[in-house]
């Protein structure tokens, strides 16, 4: 399969896509090529109602671990494979059930917002999930003074920020965000003085301080292809500029640093969703009992956004 031209790899992917009544989700962090082939891109609350919507037997999701998983709990009659099992999150790897049971029992009666970074199984100990794009809705709804964010601190600092509420968290990050300094983004503007900075959530607070704008992925698409500006620095992972590009040709996207780049979210290739499809595996199943409570978290989520 590795001697097959790029063309005869996606000519085959379509055939066995129709032939297995399949739906590929593909986030916007991925290799070009992959977004290409994908019936929808999007950030993490966009891929989570396709999946939620789809009418597909088969979702290849091309992502990382944790967002097969949340397409594994909204659709339990489905087959939910991720061509790469070894494509993961290192921020999902900061907080364990186990943790999420001490927060709880640490601080009763404190609703937990979870991000959707994380496994099914911390989902399923939280109260709320929330996205990077909807974490200030999320929170702003929840009838208590006090609310815990678990497990990325930039974005609980960031939502502390706009809503009138005291936000305990948990210390975990995203390491290609939270590795974005300040530094890196002040060289970037002095080399591009014309140029708007926006930032992701998950940077620190520093960088968040130095943006223009602060959007998930699919706010920096809107944001970019709506703003008379035709210059624009990009503090998130830089997979992103492919598609700014291909939307906006007129206009100029530069990473805010060349260490904006997450290896798990490139993993995926042609050949892997070839072989997802061939085979149908490897295959993300979520625990019924996991699933059940996972799902609640998820769908009060989806309930308000």
């Amino acid at each position: 399969m590795s001697q097959l031209s790029k063309n005869d790899l996606v000519r085959k992917i379509d055939e066995l896509r129709k032939q297995r009544n399949a739906v590929i989700l593909a986030h916007n962090y991925q290799p070009p090529e992959i977004q290409d082939i994908a019936d929808f891109t999007g950030d993490s609350l966009e891929l989570s109602r396709q999946a939620a919507n789809t009418k597909a037997s088969v979702i290849v999701f091309c992502g990382v671990a944790f967002m097969a998983e949340t397409a594994a709990v909204l659709n339990p009659d489905k087959i939910v494979i991720l061509p790469r099992q070894d494509a993961g999150c290192p921020m999902a790897d900061m907080i364990t059930p186990e943790d999420m049971e001490k927060i709880r029992s640490e601080h009763p009666g404190v609703p937990i917002v979870t991000y959707v970074n994380t496994t099914a199984a911390v989902k399923a100990k939280s109260t709320i999930c929330c996205t990077s794009a909807n974490a200030i809705k999320i929170v702003s709804s929840l009838d208590a003074e006090t609310v815990y964010m678990a497990p990325d601190r930039n974005l609980a600092l960031y939502t502390a920020r706009h809503v009138k509420k005291r936000i305990l968290f948990w210390n975990g990050h995203c390491p290609i965000h939270h590795n974005l300094s300040a530094e890196d983004v002040i060289k970037a503007k002095e080399a591009h003085p014309k140029a708007l900075f926006i930032a992701h959530p998950e940077c620190p607070p520093e960088v968040i301080d130095l943006a223009d704008g602060v959007f998930s992925t699919s706010g920096m698409l809107r944001f970019v292809s709506e703003s008379p500006s035709e210059e624009f620095i990009i503090g998130t992972e830089m997979g992103i500029i492919y598609t700014m590009k291909k939307r906006n040709p007129s206009k100029q996207f530069y990473p805010a640093s060349p260490k904006l780049l997450c290896p798990d979210m490139k993993k995926i290739s042609l050949e892997d969703v070839l072989r997802s499809l061939e085979t149908l595996e490897p295959r993300t199943v979520v625990p019924e009992d996991v699933r059940v409570d996972a799902l609640k978290a998820i769908e009060r989520m989806l309930a308000i956004v």
